[in-house]
């Protein structure tokens, strides 16, 4: 898995102070079980959305000529034979091979189309506070919060075991609030909170 989103993460680390300042004492919050079920709920691995950067194999069956391994561009398309540039991102590999197969009716007869992601780009979290290394760090797409906090080391003796929030700031800002406890236990709504790309983590 590559690192390529890693460079643009370094400015959320020169702010971090800023943002601690920013997210901690009082404030607005919800707590990770009060969320609605999409937010807790960890989907399965067959509901990936395709993103920028992702390298995805597509195979049309007894037409290699019109197969085609391509990495998705910053702009979200793949360049494809014959159907040229198509979108990919935002879509589920599912929805990308109907479309492809409705669209590949003109030329072949019932083509059946096999989509598979080959590469998948990391997420990346920042995680300020109490923990042993500040900064951000690459994770897998289905990263929970646990996998964020051993990436930084773990909490420091000085932690508080009940004020861990995450910090989203799309599609809609907000601040959800976890319990170490939970979070160490794999409790159901703290173990499926599923990170995304530009969370920050902060441990007061």
């Amino acid at each position: 898995m590559r690192l390529a989103r890693l460079p643009r993460t370094l400015a959320a680390v020169a702010i971090a102070g800023a943002l601690v300042a920013a997210c901690s004492g009082p404030g607005s919050y919800v707590w990770v079980h009060d969320l609605p079920r999409d937010y807790v709920v960890r989907p399965p691995p067959n509901d990936y959305v395709i993103g920028d950067g992702d390298t995805v194999s597509i195979r049309v069956f007894n037409q290699e000529a019109m197969s085609t391994r391509a990495k998705v561009r910053r702009d979200g398309r793949i360049a494809m034979p014959v159907l040229g540039d198509i979108e990919a991102r935002g879509k589920r590999p599912s929805a990308l091979k109907a479309e492809l197969e409705a669209r590949l009716r003109d030329y072949v007869n019932t083509p059946s189309v096999t989509v598979t992601l080959e590469e998948v780009q990391p997420i990346v979290v920042s995680v300020l506070g109490e923990v042993s290394k500040v900064g951000s760090y690459p994770l897998d797409p289905r990263a929970s919060v646990a996998q964020a906090l051993a990436s930084a080391g773990g909490i420091t003796d000085y932690a508080s075991h009940d004020r861990i929030f995450v910090v989203r700031s799309s599609p809609q800002r907000m601040r959800v609030r976890f319990t170490y406890d939970d979070i160490l236990r794999g409790r159901a709504a703290s173990a499926g909170f599923v990170l995304r790309d530009g969370d920050l983590i902060v441990v007061e």
